[in-house]
């Protein structure tokens, strides 16, 4: 069955959107990428205008609408949700949202073939947002939880020494433990989460029955879960 879906993010200081197309002829995947911190609000809505444009698709064509959920940026998520209910609700479609850590290990799995992915993001205050993932013919899997943590924190998966990491929270790098710069023989800072891989994930999503209505899916912070954890 034919499908169309748009993907869009703000959870960090890039803003992109992309629009998944798959049909008999097969699948492309038109996106728009910019770092444009403190701009995403201004910068959004014409990504979107112009991938459906390269598409030549009217917003009523689409089938559904995936978003970066987090974690990332507070504003950026409240802009990046706020943005795509409103284009769910209008549109009577499906909602998606899509890990932003999960769309980071996907796309340094397909750029650089990396199997064991740890994904950080900066989470301000001295902290990261990070996951681990194993990824296999773009399929990925995790292997631990999300989480907001001190870079000291921080623990791999063991029987594995070929963990790479990417993302902005390696800019920390110092402060990662021994066990973790053992583990990890290279990092990556400069990959920010993209909407390109957001579609993917979306649409992996709403084949397997998982869009929801636009009012019921909401960003994830992360941090509001660990606050709500410590103990009284």
């Amino acid at each position: 069955m034919p499908l169309h879906l748009l993907a869009l993010d703000a959870s960090s200081s890039a803003c992109s959107a992309a629009l998944l197309r798959q049909d008999d002829a097969g699948t492309e995947c038109l996106a728009r990428f910019e770092m444009t911190p403190r701009a995403h609000t201004r910068r959004l809505m014409p990504m979107v205008d112009e991938v459906l444009a390269e598409a030549q698709l009217s917003p009523s064509q689409l089938d559904a609408v995936a978003f970066g959920r987090g974690p990332g940026s507070f504003t950026g998520l409240r802009i990046a949700a706020g943005v795509a209910q409103g284009l769910a609700f209008g549109l009577d479609c499906p909602l998606l949202g899509v890990s932003t850590l999960e769309a980071l290990a996907l796309q340094a799995h397909r750029r650089y073939h990396l199997r064991h992915v740890v994904t950080a993001l900066d989470a301000r205050m001295g902290e990261v947002y990070a996951a681990t993932w194993h990824c296999l013919k773009d399929t990925i899997t995790p292997m631990s939880d999300e989480a907001v943590l001190a870079p000291e924190a921080l623990r791999l998966p063991s029987g594995e020494t070929d963990w790479v990491g990417v993302g902005s929270g390696f800019t920390l790098w110092e402060r990662f433990s021994t066990s973790v710069h053992v583990s990890m023989p290279q990092h990556l800072e400069d990959l920010e989460p993209r909407a390109e891989e957001m579609a993917w994930l979306g649409a992996r999503d709403f084949t397997a029955g998982l869009g929801q209505a636009a009012h019921l899916v909401q960003p994830v912070y992360l941090r509001n879960d660990v606050a709500w954890k410590k103990p009284a």
